[in-house]
């Protein structure tokens, strides 16, 4: 890997190590000079990269289980925010706002596909919406790092289109790349992981970390103590998931193989005979593990994450939980809703808990990233997306203060904008633009 010197912004204490068809991006290790620079020279900007991920679920929560209350340390969460209940400090319950282009337009697709862009969508056989957020920080920003961004999901995505005309397209992905395009979205872990380390060659079902050991225990020589232990634990980590990814590795082949031997495309196959993880658990624990340690070894600073697509077919036997996704969102005050709202909630405190157990200068690496957690309508029952549930977690290098409960519901139409939201986030990650989506001013009071 090499540097620009004329880019200051590049200026990183990171490394890569390398082997046989693997690059391995190291974390930020502070007693290694890296590309001839020496650490007090890093030291002196002060500065971390700043992160962006998203996490996106269906349907609704239950609504009356789904709020905040208080600041700080004495922030009194619901029963389905309970699973953030450590990080309170770190995130804030964001409330009342909405996206504009997303109402009056008839139920699913048309409540989805602009999440993140704000975007009128065009009905009918042509698609046509607006780039993203976490596309627009890509393209202004992704060259910083090896990948521009990185776009998953833990649900195939479908085609067809609603009874609103609108293409089913919209209900499946939500980072789209131009008006008219999505991004490209990687549902098999192991896939996901190939591309975190590069991990390409015809050596790909052996272990990346046999292939860079001789140069990580070199490095290991080299560097301080505290480094040593960071780099132990970042290794130990990525063994932990390689080993989980090893048989989801032998599922796909054999699911490529039953889909050729069938004529079909693996798209079209129920879950596992596709090759997914038949338990969603483990499907989504990679997922986030695969972003946090991009995140941390700064692979990319952009990560979108369809926890589940819009119209979702996933069951839940873990919650005791008989109906599927989609039908058990129109009945949004039942029991079972509400364990599947915390569930999904769980999935945002599991990736913030990773990024806040990795140090990173005085902070972790969830003090210099936002993650943003959202879904496409309040109510499943009543398909009501007039105000969308939304959490954010970490503080974007210090430019968002947290712990906080902000709503916005009483306004006013003007001052309640979603796109108001992602304009300030553009704004602090060094993105300047005077307007997105349907909105021309920041977001008042974040």
């Amino acid at each position: 890997m090499t540097d620009n010197h004329s880019t200051p912004r590049r200026i990183s204490r990171r490394t890569v190590l390398r082997g046989a068809g693997v690059a391995m991006a190291l974390p930020w290790l502070e007693s290694l000079p890296v590309w001839g620079y020496e650490p007090e020279a890093v030291e002196a900007s002060g500065e971390f990269p700043k992160r962006f991920g998203v996490q996106f679920m269906a349907c609704g929560i239950h609504p009356d289980h789904w709020w905040g209350k208080g600041q700080g340390a004495d922030m009194e969460l619901s029963r389905s925010l309970a699973p953030m209940e450590s990080l309170k400090t770190k995130m804030n319950v964001i409330h009342g706002l909405f996206n504009k282009n997303s109402t009056g337009v008839g139920i699913h697709p048309g409540q989805t596909g602009n999440i993140l862009s704000g975007a009128s969508l065009q009905r009918g056989a042509e698609l046509r919406g607006g780039i993203s957020i976490d596309q627009v920080l890509a393209n202004h920003l992704g060259q910083e790092t090896a990948q521009p961004s990185m776009v998953l999901g833990c649900e195939q995505p479908i085609t067809g289109y609603h009874e609103t005309n609108f293409s089913m397209a919209y209900s499946s992905h939500v980072s789209w790349q131009n008006a008219t395009s999505p991004v490209p979205m990687e549902v098999y872990p192991s896939l996901a992981f190939d591309s975190l380390f590069d991990n390409r060659s015809s050596r790909r079902n052996k272990s990346v970390l046999d292939r860079v050991k001789e140069q990580a225990a070199s490095l290991s020589r080299q560097a301080s103590a505290g480094d040593r232990s960071k780099l132990d634990e970042y290794l130990t980590s990525v063994r932990e998931v390689e080993k989980r990814i090893e048989r989801l590795r032998a599922d796909q082949d054999k699911a490529v193989d039953r889909a050729k031997n069938r004529g079909k495309s693996l798209a079209t196959m129920p879950r596992p005979d596709n090759g997914l993880p038949e338990d969603i658990r483990e499907h989504m624990k990679l997922m986030c593990d695969i972003i946090a340690m991009a995140f941390q070894t700064d692979k990319t600073r952009f990560g979108t994450l369809l926890l589940c697509r819009d119209i979702s077919g996933l069951f839940y036997p873990f919650l005791d939980v008989r109906s599927a996704h989609h039908s058990a969102s129109h009945s949004d005050r039942s029991d079972d809703w509400e364990k599947i709202s915390r569930y999904y909630c769980s999935q945002l405190a599991y990736l913030a808990g990773k990024l806040d157990a990795m140090p990173e200068g005085e902070g972790t690496v969830l003090d210099n990233s936002l993650l943003l957690w959202v879904n496409n309508m309040w109510s499943g029952s009543k398909h009501d997306s007039t105000k969308v549930p939304l959490l954010t977690a970490g503080g974007l290098g210090g430019t968002i203060k947290t712990g906080r409960t902000l709503d916005y519901s009483e306004k006013g139409d003007d001052n309640r904008k979603l796109c108001s939201l992602y304009l300030s986030i553009m704004n602090r990650m060094g993105v300047e633009s005077k307007q997105f989506g349907d909105a021309e001013t920041e977001l008042a009071g974040l």
